[in-house]
């Protein structure tokens, strides 16, 4: 389709457009510098904001723990129906949603790109069935490497060329994107019943650290040239005082940073950000997490906001997850996989008078608000553990208006409200920071040259929002803002309008993003070395044979290989 859409108000944080008027040429699906107007159809985005299309850098909604999840929670679909048209298929779920509703829900607020964050190797097969099924939307996933029993024998051994080798081979054979670590050794002590306490505290048996495993695995992922740094799950992740364990994590890989490009992500950093040493004085570590990563430049987080809603926990982290049935008395489910990784799944409901859920609402707003570039800070709320993906636009309300942010602080508990540092912040976030927090920033941090940005070549991937930036004040009028960003007027997808006043307009498959080793063919030495290391210990280590484990490229309905030269293995 050849497209026009005229005299938006543009905000394109990537090529350095802050709310100009402009005009946006699409053609073949990729931003064009000009196209024939009288063969052009035409949007005219008057009065109206224009966006590179949403990207999630971290979101639960395919695979395994996520199935387990909709299985778990009947009640959540109760309520929550998605009707079938003549365009779309049915679907139900307020915190886990079917596949459909999934991608329908992130197109009506012009999203486009989402990343699956936590995928067991051993259930690859499964997660890649589950994003083929959400429509429109691209996507991408991260394989669960941080306790496998490969990567620990490596590590504990020095032998990082060795590691790296295997590790580009898993990402390969799992059509994954980057390496993902969970609770560091802290899944693998779940297995004999323990958890580890802190970056230097041994993983049992394998005679290796937290603190090995992360600054290897970053190792690794430099060694090898992945476009998104090693994506981390915190250890001692909900546990009052961890804020000392996460910047010590950033802190761990500071000297692997040789540039001013990040080498670590720390993903849902609220539920990481607790001071204090138990329940009754757990209180917000927002203030020193952000004076860390404003003094640094190796580090990205994103956010993990709560709402207070009724949710479903679920995550890779099983020792976690326990602790959160205990403390909720709630069903749950817990699941070992193999040699691989644990994890758990409890609902839980995030309430205004709870002293704890009220501070942690208040920390993932104090951490996007104090750290001072947003191109450190992403929107998440590490759906659905700190809420549904649906309650973004409420978020952003909160960031861009101090005045809703009060509304909210009047209503939650009294002593979380005399702690919390919100009312000492004044700051209010712009469309321009909005876009750099929901788009922008997020595919500078995965290495998406082609999302995220307006600029030519890059992909027509666009949100237009109807609200006017000169009229609208978001301070003031923030219920127009969050209506505005819960139903794009338009959303484009790779060139094709797919949703219309958040009406799903065009479905169609997205593509599946996946690293390929150029100079690491599963037939190279390298990859050889890996796969025969791999078969001897198979029959060992799993229930399953080992030529049940790759994923061909066949196997997936639009296959998006980003091909990177090996460097170094």
């Amino acid at each position: 389709m050849i497209m026009l859409i005229k005299n938006g108000f543009v905000y394109d944080p990537l090529n350095d457009v802050d709310g100009e008027i402009m005009d946006i040429c699409v053609k073949n699906g990729k931003i064009v510098e000009e196209v024939d107007e009288r063969e052009a159809k035409t949007i005219d985005a008057s009065g109206m904001i224009v966006m590179p299309g949403g990207i999630d850098i971290h979101t639960h909604i395919a695979g395994s723990e996520v199935n387990s999840g909709r299985l778990l929670r009947p009640e959540d679909h109760v309520y929550d129906v998605e009707p079938k048209t003549s365009l779309t298929r049915s679907g139900v779920g307020y915190s886990v949603p079917s596949t459909f509703t999934t991608g329908y829900r992130y197109v009506r607020m012009g999203y486009t790109f989402l990343c699956n964050p936590s995928m067991p190797p051993l259930e690859a097969r499964h997660t890649h069935e589950e994003l083929e099924d959400t429509p429109i939307v691209d996507k991408m996933t991260f394989p669960l490497l941080g306790d496998w029993w490969f990567v620990l024998e490596y590590l504990r051994d020095g032998l990082i060329k060795e590691c790296a080798e295997h590790v580009a081979w898993m990402i390969m054979a799992t059509k994954g994107y980057a390496i993902k670590i969970v609770n560091p050794g802290g899944l693998e002590a779940w297995g004999f019943g323990r958890n580890v306490k802190g970056l230097d505290d041994p993983v049992p048996y394998f005679n290796v650290t937290p603190k090995e495993i992360v600054r290897g695995l970053c190792t690794v992922s430099k060694i090898l040239g992945l476009p998104h740094t090693i994506h981390v799950h915190t250890n001692r992740l909900g546990q009052p005082g961890n804020y000392v364990t996460t910047i010590e994590t950033m802190d761990c890989v500071k000297d692997l940073a040789l540039s001013d490009r990040p080498v670590i992500h720390i993903t849902h950093c609220q539920f990481s950000a607790f001071k204090g040493d138990s329940w009754a004085n757990m209180r917000s570590g927002a203030e020193e997490i952000a004076r860390y990563v404003n003094a640094h430049k190796h580090v990205t987080l994103d956010m993990g906001q709560v709402i207070f809603t009724d949710t479903t926990t679920m995550t890779a982290d099983g020792p976690w997850q326990y602790t959160l049935y205990e403390l909720s008395g709630n069903k749950w489910v817990n699941h070992d996989v193999e040699v691989e990784t644990s994890s758990g799944i409890v609902p839980f409901k995030y309430r205004k008078k709870s002293y704890v859920h009220a501070t942690m609402w208040s920390i993932g707003l104090e951490l996007a608000l104090l750290i001072k570039d947003p191109w450190k800070i992403y929107l998440t709320t590490d759906h659905p553990n700190g809420g549904p993906f649906t309650e973004y636009p409420q978020i952003i309300c909160w960031l861009m208006s101090r005045k809703t942010r009060e509304r909210i602080l009047k209503k939650i508990n009294r002593k979380a409200r005399a702690k919390s540092l919100l009312p000492s912040i004044d700051r209010e976030l712009t469309f321009y920071e909005i876009a750099i927090i929901t788009r922008a920033g997020q595919a500078k941090a995965l290495g998406l040259k082609n999302k995220g940005h307006l600029g030519v070549g890059a992909d027509a991937d666009i949100a237009i929002y109807n609200v006017n930036p000169r009229k609208i004040d978001p301070s003031a009028d923030y219920k127009v803002i969050r209506k505005a960003f819960a139903r794009a007027a338009y959303t484009i997808k790779s060139g094709e309008i797919v949703a219309k006043d958040g009406e799903i307009v065009k479905a169609f498959d997205g593509k599946t993003y996946w690293i390929n080793f150029a100079g690491m063919s599963l037939a190279s030495d390298a990859s050889l070395n890996a796969v025969a290391n791999l078969k001897k210990k198979f029959r060992e280590y799993w229930t399953v044979e080992f030529d049940n484990y790759f994923i061909p490229e066949r196997y997936l309905k639009a296959s998006m290989p980003i091909t990177l030269e090996v460097k170094g293995v």
